[in-house]
């Protein structure tokens, strides 16, 4: 894609099939979307793109979603950026519940259909656009 649009999301999945799924998705409701497959990719490429939201997912090899959201915040540009946490554990520990929300990172409990993606996708570029958190679905 030579030209950058108004919404750009940037998806960070170590699973291939899943982060393309996402993407494909996404596409289609005309939203450029980057994808990156590590943490350490997630990073840079956040750093480079400036997305207008980030959807992150929660288990990846070396870097979890918390260790990524701590290293995402750390740089002033990406403090506001909304990231909503995309996981299959639906047990979360109360203690990564709270880490999450410090972080200013909402949570979808995997498997995300079509419709909540498309619909979680559209509450992160509002709230980029008006500085609200997403409400939970």
């Amino acid at each position: 894609m030579s030209e950058q649009s108004a919404e750009t999301i940037l998806i960070i999945d170590d699973d291939v099939v899943v982060a393309q799924a996402f993407a494909m998705a996404l596409r289609r409701e005309g939203i450029q979307v980057w994808t990156a497959h590590s943490a350490d990719d997630g990073l840079r490429d956040a750093q480079q793109i400036r997305p207008d939201a980030i959807i992150l997912d929660f288990r990846m090899p070396l870097i979890n979603g918390v260790g990524f959201l701590y290293r995402l915040r750390e740089k002033e540009c990406n403090r506001r950026t909304p990231v909503v946490v995309v996981t299959g554990e639906a047990a979360l520990t109360d203690e990564v519940h709270a880490q999450l929300r410090e972080l200013d990172a909402d949570v979808r409990i995997k498997p995300v259909g079509l419709h909540d993606l498309i619909s979680t996708t559209r509450a992160l570029l509002h709230r980029q656009a008006h500085g609200r958190r997403v409400q939970p679905s």
